[in-house]
């Protein structure tokens, strides 16, 4: 039986790798077109033929993080990341909550090692991220917030408030953030503090 690739399967942007001879309905080729995605036939064997995760970054925003998700890409790419965007792809009106799921479950299932949300102030996607297990979202706002989420916290999401920061200052946040590495030491007893309060309260 061939695959069958739905509009839901379309990413936000980039490239769909579909193995030879799949179905593309008219609806996802449609959406494909509007979201400049390019569809690739490939091997069966080369369809999740991915970046690694340790560099690859997921990245999501709603429409009040639109602009500045599309600004950070080049500077992403740059550090030699492999982005992930969940979306949105325009800026129609979303639901921060979606997005940040969307992200921080990339990070929890092990597709990407980081992940960036940008919402208007930044203080949603950081709740809303925080609630799947493994996620320590941390909402950063200048290079010492940036340096010490992941120099004392480990932080592996980070969000943005695209409307409460300069493009300039969200790059000196995600640069910080993204060249950072964690500290460990007495650190890491913490990090296995906040691991347990998560185990203690989970169903």
């Amino acid at each position: 039986m061939r695959a069958v690739i739905t509009a839901q399967d379309v990413p936000a942007s980039g490239e769909l790798r579909v193995a030879n001879g799949t179905i593309v309905t008219p609806s996802a080729a449609e959406l494909a077109r509007d979201r400049g995605v390019r569809i690739v036939e490939v091997a069966p064997e080369e369809v999740h033929r991915i970046a690694p995760p340790d560099i690859t970054i997921a990245l999501g925003a709603d429409h009040g993080g639109f602009p500045m998700k599309e600004a950070l890409k080049p500077l992403l790419e740059s550090l030699g990341l492999s982005i992930r965007d969940v979306g949105v792809a325009d800026g129609a009106t979303a639901d921060y909550p979606d997005i940040a799921e969307k992200v921080a479950m990339l990070v929890h299932d092990g597709f990407a090692t980081r992940g960036i949300i940008v919402d208007g102030a930044g203080i949603g996607s950081a709740m809303a991220a925080n609630k799947v297990p493994g996620v320590r979202a941390a909402l950063c706002y200048d290079r010492a917030s940036a340096k010490n989420s992941r120099e004392h916290n480990n932080a592996n999401v980070l969000t943005l408030g695209g409307r409460l920061l300069t493009q300039t200052q969200a790059e000196d946040v995600v640069r910080t953030w993204i060249e950072t590495a964690f500290g460990g030491g007495r650190h890491a007893g913490r990090i296995d503090k906040i691991t347990a309060i998560e185990k203690k309260f989970a169903n």
